[in-house]
């Protein structure tokens, strides 16, 4: 059995790669696999229809969000949320935890004036800065909830007074949260909800159409949500396999059984971390990140030992990020309990073989 720990693309519940490799030849006994169906047609259309009408179940939104599965990943919306957002007289604050947040910062200073509220940049983001204060006149305060190469997390999200922008790529639909709170949400679909190559963007539809900016129609929120997700040809296979794991994820008990489950992974491992002899976690205690865990051993020539041992035990994935070393387990939705106990009895083999 193969343990799965990449970062993303990454793993998938196995009912879900079994029913979509079943479309791939024949859909919905169409005798046409769903790489070739016209997405205008209603066997796509009822695609769409149930990716979107699940995402508004599982997050309870209400009639003011909207929900769309758009091109690009995450990195789009870097631009495509200050195009639609932010006049160029305008400031917008952004919290610079991490790689993803710092290039949505760069993106939204070509659009207007963008002022970083809270960093933890000097401490290689190894934690989320708790004492600051958004400016009133913000267009919009941006976080990233859940960064996924320092495995930092928001545990408490902030109360503003302004527009609130979440980067959830990493951990949407992973635990509980108010959705409604959040005026736009978008995510990269291929850690928690599906394929690499469908972007998920939740928008309250009241904050759009306050700039002065001419925006590209293709860009404009307006036109996605006013043509359902379908203003161009979007990504079927990778909506697809969205709504097969958003079906999944609610048989399964939906975000509530998802954040428990979650939490069970997450404590176990960073259990072992801190009773470790040899492996020591990187981030402050209180903003762990319960998807992205990152540790690291003092020996580097004892981290390569374990990484090959790793592989030989068919655990894949676990190699951390060149920008913080060491290892990196990512614990997202598909990933079972049985994994993360396999993971953690090997580490504890490995320390005892030493």
């Amino acid at each position: 059995m193969i343990h799965n720990f990449n970062a993303g693309p990454s793993i998938l519940p196995k009912s879900v790669l079994q029913q979509a490799s079943e479309a791939i030849i024949n859909f919905n006994n169409s005798g046409l696999s769903i790489l070739e169906i016209g997405h205008r047609t209603p066997l796509f259309e009822s695609v769409m229809d149930e990716a979107i009408s699940l995402v508004k179940e599982l997050m309870q939104l209400d009639d003011d969000h909207e929900v769309l599965f758009l091109h690009g990943g995450a990195t789009v919306q870097f631009m495509q949320v200050p195009m639609n957002l932010l006049d160029q007289n305008e400031t917008a604050s952004y919290a610079d935890t991490g790689v993803w947040s710092s290039k949505a910062i760069k993106e939204a200073k070509l659009f207007g004036k963008v002022e970083v509220v809270c960093s933890s940049k000097e401490s290689n983001f190894n934690f989320i800065p708790k004492d600051f204060a958004v400016p009133n006149q913000s267009a919009y305060f941006h976080i990233t909830t859940n960064n996924t190469i320092f495995g930092t997390q928001w545990q408490q999200i902030p109360s503003v007074s302004m527009p609130l922008i979440a980067d959830m790529s990493s951990d949407i639909l992973s635990r509980k949260l108010d959705f409604n709170s959040f005026d736009l949400i978008f995510a990269g679909a291929q850690k928690n909800m599906g394929a690499a190559g469908a972007t998920l963007v939740v928008v309250n539809k009241q904050i759009l159409g306050k700039i002065k900016r001419a925006i590209p129609a293709i860009m404009d929120y307006r036109n996605h949500i006013q043509s359902k997700s379908m203003l161009n040809t979007p990504p079927v296979f990778a909506v697809y396999v969205s709504m097969l794991t958003l079906r999944w994820l609610k048989e399964n008990g939906g975000v509530e059984a998802m954040e428990q489950l979650n939490n069970e992974k997450a404590s176990l491992l960073y259990n072992a971390i801190d009773n470790s002899k040899i492996f020591k976690g990187t981030v402050v205690k209180e903003d762990r990140s319960k998807m992205n865990v990152c540790f690291v051993m003092d020996d580097a020539e004892q981290e390569k030992k374990f990484l090959e041992f790793s592989k030989q035990n068919n655990i894949y994935g676990i190699k951390g990020h060149r920008s913080v070393g060491g290892f990196r387990a990512s614990l997202y939705n598909a990933l079972p309990l049985s994994s993360v106990k396999y993971l953690v009895e090997k580490m504890e083999e490995f320390e005892k073989g030493l």
